[in-house]
């Protein structure tokens, strides 16, 4: 038996929805949701780029699924199933704690495996994996990007940074609690904060890159500046153990992995949106980012967060 026909094999376990066809077709077939939207999203993680060679590989599997559903949550969605790509390299061992991973996170989130495609990578590369998920919502509800109006606030549903530390302590770079050490490698994705939230949001998105360069990407798509105070950007107990200045605090606005989500809403929803998440800033009228603290005009770091080349 090929090493193909052993980790398909070995999925077909995870594969148990009906649409997924027992992972014998090229197709997962599922009833159209009546009176729904469907909303797709597609993510790759690369070795080396999005996790290190050193992560657990089940740890993972877990990040592959979670980052893909956190863009669902950006759109109030929720998941119907999902479809993996994945890069095989001859490594059982490593297949193995991926599928057991992959099986504890499907299960935690109550998501199929419906199908995918597998490929051999040359020797020596790094891991390759891809992962569709689809979800639905009522239609017309999925907040748009391009959605943010002039006086909106800008929310977001948790603490930013953490998972920018629990690099640097998987790279062995700091030495910090394990509760960092998950947020990088077992992010959650904040589906029912989104749920909650898709009702006054005008836009939507999860915090992947750096909450600064995904607020600026939100006032770029809607045509508006976005103006953060960076002061009230919240930051976990561990995360302030680490520092709590101007510095500190641009470092974890600018990290990454958080997978919060930020949210523009009108005014009149800010107690609705308040006990949920917290605001950190505003909508306005021009363009491009601007960062106060209560020190004054913050200047902007050369790096608002990741973007790939």
């Amino acid at each position: 038996m090929s090493e193909e026909s052993r980790l398909i094999d070995a999925l077909r376990a995870l594969a148990t929805h009906p649409g997924a066809r027992g992972l014998r077709d090229d197709v997962a077939v599922i009833p159209a949701p009546l009176g729904r939207d469907l909303v797709l999203t597609h993510d790759m993680i690369v070795e080396g780029v999005h996790f290190l060679p050193a992560d657990p590989p089940g740890d993972v599997a877990w990040k592959l699924l979670a980052v893909n559903l956190s863009d669902l949550a950006a759109k109030g969605a929720s998941p119907i199933g999902v479809l993996m790509g994945y890069g095989m390299t001859g490594q059982a061992d490593w297949d193995a704690g991926f599928i057991a991973g992959m099986a504890r996170a499907l299960d935690h989130f109550g998501v199929p495996l419906l199908g995918g495609d597998t490929v051999k990578q040359p020797a020596g590369d790094g891991r390759v994996l891809g992962l569709t998920a689809v979800g639905q919502v009522a239609p017309g509800t999925a907040p748009d990007r391009r959605g943010a109006c002039p006086g909106d606030l800008l929310f977001v549903t948790g603490p930013i940074g953490d998972a920018g530390l629990g690099l640097r302590i998987a790279r062995g770079d700091i030495e910090g609690p394990r509760r960092l050490l998950k947020a990088y490698r077992l992010p959650m994705p904040r589906l029912a904060e989104g749920r909650q939230l898709a009702p006054i949001a005008h836009a939507m998105a999860d915090v992947s890159d750096g909450l600064l360069i995904d607020a600026l990407r939100i006032a770029n798509a809607s045509g508006l500046a976005v103006h953060v105070d960076l002061d009230r950007v919240p930051l976990s107990e561990a995360a302030l153990g680490f520092g709590k200045g101007r510095t500190a605090r641009l470092a974890a606005a600018t990290a990454g992995d958080d997978y919060q989500l930020l949210c523009a809403v009108a005014p009149n929803d800010r107690l609705a949106a308040a006990a949920i998440a917290v605001e950190i800033g505003r909508f306005d009228s021009g363009s491009g980012l601007h960062v106060r603290d209560g020190d004054g005009q913050v200047p902007l770091p050369s790096s608002l967060g990741y973007e790939h080349g």
